[in-house]
């Protein structure tokens, strides 16, 4: 039997499934962080271990690896040449690196035209329309990834920290933030020196919260944060007729907030980010399986 990878691979873990030529998933695995631009190496490794036992949980032998084409959704791959270093040192019959947002969006949307948000800790928005396919944001936390769960949560600190020198109003949402850091603004400071994205992105889901009360400060910046959706939207031009999937934590809390010409865009997405990854190697790949066969 032909078989085909699909992998999806970021900063904490790596996921493969091996699914027949149709795409029938037949086993799933798990290894450690497949972060191609801090650890080339150890990704590689991880991205092996997670095909090995994906063939283990099948039942299949790990010795067909080489016989089998797979496609890797990973994080990173956008940037330099990490993609094709890593290309020429895997191990797969064919390997085809994409970026972790271009197996998302197919995962979401299926192979035809579409648009997908990500938001979450970061954000990053993709679309496709007669097969090519555009990519905006996902520059991080420092530079971008407007509207994230980092930058609501970092806006809420700056807030607070703006109500206690009572340069703008407060509301219950900065004095109940300021409680958490007993009611002492150094500890604020303190905490955001060594806060990463996730950090400051634990804050959101209380923004949103405090927000559906009427909160003013919650409200101004959810309102900044659901223009700044919009804002990247629009860049990507959707005509009337394209599906939009919203992923990501946050992506339930944004999508009542949308504005009615995004609102009927809306669809549930059709798989996750793994699943695109299999999606695609079953239709890049299947016609070569069959041919091989």
């Amino acid at each position: 039997m032909n078989f085909v990878l699909g992998i999806d691979g970021g900063g904490t873990s790596c996921r493969a499934a091996l699914a027949t030529a149709d795409g029938t998933v037949v086993g799933r695995a798990k290894s450690g962080a497949a972060n191609i631009r801090t650890d080339l190496t150890g990704a590689r490794a991880n991205i092996v271990e997670a095909a090995r036992q994906a063939f283990l949980a099948a039942g299949e032998n790990p010795d067909l690896i080489p016989q089998t084409p797979a496609i890797l959704g990973l994080a990173g791959a956008n940037v330099g040449t990490y993609r094709q270093q890593l290309e020429a040192i895997l191990p797969f019959s064919t390997s085809r690196v994409e970026t972790d947002a271009e197996i998302a969006l197919e995962g979401a949307v299926g192979s035809g035209d579409g648009a997908m948000a990500i938001l979450g800790t970061g954000t990053a928005y993709m679309a496709r329309k007669n097969g090519k396919s555009r990519a905006i944001g996902g520059w991080g936390f420092q530079v971008g990834d407007q509207a994230s769960g980092a930058r609501i949560g970092r806006d809420l600190l700056e807030q607070t920290l703006l109500a206690y020198d009572g340069i703008r109003p407060g509301s219950p949402l900065t004095d109940a933030m300021l409680a958490v850091f007993r009611n002492n603004p150094e500890d604020v400071v303190e905490f955001t020196t060594n806060a990463k994205p996730g950090d400051f992105g634990g804050f959101a889901p209380k923004v949103f919260e405090h927000a559906a009360k009427g909160d003013l400060v919650a409200n101004w910046i959810v309102d900044k944060a659901v223009g700044d959706v919009e804002a990247a939207l629009g860049a990507l031009d959707l005509s009337p007729a394209t599906p939009l999937c919203l992923l990501g934590g946050l992506a339930p809390l944004y999508a009542p907030r949308l504005s009615a010409r995004y609102q009927t865009l809306l669809r549930p997405p059709l798989d996750d980010a793994l699943g695109g990854a299999v999606r695609m190697a079953a239709r890049i790949f299947a016609g070569a399986a069959e041919k091989a066969g």
